[in-house]
This record gives structure tokens, sequence and C-alpha cells, in this order.
């Protein structure tokens, strides 16, 4: 079975294991998170542990909305992800609506906040995988609704390359890390598009 990821704009990865264990090798694999249905500020500090720069003010303002984001989260299996059948979108919608109008908190961080909740479902939506979605944003579509545009556009690519991100996500947990074929994506994307213009 080959196992090369088709990327969109006719981009290729032909040793996708290689490049996911470069990026394991650097930056460490994901631990899991705990308490899935709990949302609290240690999420929002382990996001800044990944990146996502979240001040002081901005986490204030985001756990102001704690019981309307663990209501989402509890609407969403633990185990959901972009590679099953069913993808809970109205739920996934109610979740990202959540961090909606607070300033300076993009599809980047709630993202990165949320994506070790419920790792098989939501990427990363940092600025390269955005750019690489064809993202813009429209005054027309809420906030919720349009980050959810975001992960369909997503797994359009997970569809595309189902047999060959689960062969991956096998081959890295012989080797012992645990890695959701959303994230393989991720890093995927990332080796392909983060230093295009």
């Amino acid at each position: 079975m080959a196992t090369d990821i088709v990327l969109r704009g006719d981009a290729v990865v032909v040793e996708p294991l290689e490049e996911v264990l470069a990026f394991i090798e650097a930056y460490g694999a994901p631990g899991d998170a705990s308490e899935p249905d709990a949302f609290g500020e240690p999420d929002l500090r382990n996001a800044n542990r990944g990146g996502a720069r979240i001040s002081a003010a901005q986490i204030a303002a985001i756990l102001e909305r704690r019981v309307e984001i663990e209501l989402a989260l509890r609407e969403i299996p633990p185990q959901a992800s972009l590679a099953a059948g069913a993808v809970p979108w109205a739920a996934l919608t109610r979740l990202f609506e959540g961090f909606a109008g607070v300033k300076g908190v993009g599809y980047s961080k709630m993202t990165k906040t949320l994506h070790p909740k419920r790792p098989a479902l939501i990427p990363m939506l940092d600025s390269v995988v955005q750019r690489y979605l064809g993202a813009h944003d429209s005054p027309d579509t809420a906030f919720g609704e349009r980050a959810t545009e975001l992960v369909r556009a997503y797994k359009q690519d997970v569809d595309r390359n189902r047999a060959a991100l689960r062969a991956l996500e096998r081959e890295l947990a012989g080797r012992g890390y645990r890695v959701t074929t959303v994230r393989i994506l991720d890093v995927l994307i990332w080796s392909a598009f983060a230093v295009a213009p």
C-alpha cells in the first residue's frame, strides 16, 4: 500500500513517516489530555506551551465561557474523528462559538487549545494550515461556522488520504507514538507549506 500523502496544489509528501518522525524528535509526541470533558486554565496554559501565545487577559475572557465550552465538549464523544463516518458538526460549531468574540483569539489559538481534547477531530488551524485551506474571513459568517467550514475543508484532505494516514498512524503506534491522523496531516501540511509564500 502506498503511503504517499497527496495534498492540494498537486503537492505530494513522498516520505511522510520520516517527516512525522522528524517532527516528533524535534518537538515531542503529543500527550493525552486529562479530563476530556472538562475545560479550564490548565488547557490554556498547555496550549501556550505549544506556541499558542494566549495572554492573561484572553485566558480570563475564555474562562468566563467555561460552562458553555464544557457543555459543547460533552456533546462530542472523546473518540470523535474526522476519519470516521459521522462527524458531530453542529456540536463542533457550538464548541467553536464558545471562543467567538474574544479579542485576539482566532482559529489558531482556539484549535491549539481544543486539539488535545478531541485530537482525532480538531486540527490545529494555525496560519500555515489556514493558508493551505485557502482561508479567508467573511463578515457574513459567524466565527464558529467559519471554523467548522475550515474543518470540513480539512476533512476532504483526510478523506483523500485516509488509507495512507491510517497506515502511518499504525506505524507510529508500533513505534510507541500515539498520533492521530489529524495531527499527522497537520505535520505534513507544515512540512510541505510552512516556507511557501
